[in-house]
């Protein structure tokens, strides 16, 4: 963990890249720093997958509207501060990336960051976390 996952209407993929939206999402996660400036999301944790939605209606569906909803889960024990700060990082990033389009075109974003609350279970497998120790 973390992970961001973006479902978005697909009618976004003629008009943008969304392999370089995660690439720059994911950047900009790893340089999210706590209040003494340490490193919040851990290298080889840090996910951005986007999925367009197979199906969608988006508003009164009188006009071509797309919509993209970004939802980053953290693991817990971060501060209040930390939570919002990787909110604005993520809703900046989507906005610098989306706001060329939104000139041309109506679209909607959504950012909501969940902790994961009453984890019972949290199994991993990987060999990826290494490579960053």
């Amino acid at each position: 963990m973390p992970h961001l996952v973006i479902l978005y209407t697909p009618n976004l993929d003629a008009a943008t890249d969304m392999t370089v939206l995660c690439r720059a999402l994911a950047d900009a996660m790893l340089a999210v720093r706590d209040e003494d400036g340490k490193q919040v999301f851990p290298t080889g944790g840090t996910r951005v997958l986007a999925y367009p939605a197979a199906h969608f209606a988006v508003a009164d569906g009188q006009r071509d509207y797309a919509f993209v909803y970004l939802n980053l889960r953290m693991g817990t024990g971060r501060s209040a501060a930390t939570q919002k700060r990787a909110g604005d990082v993520v809703l900046a990033t989507a906005k610098a990336h989306l706001d060329p389009l939104m000139a041309t075109r109506l679209i909607g974003v959504t950012v909501n960051v969940d902790e994961s609350p009453g984890q019972v279970y949290d199994g991993k497998h990987s060999n990826i976390h290494p490579l960053f120790k």
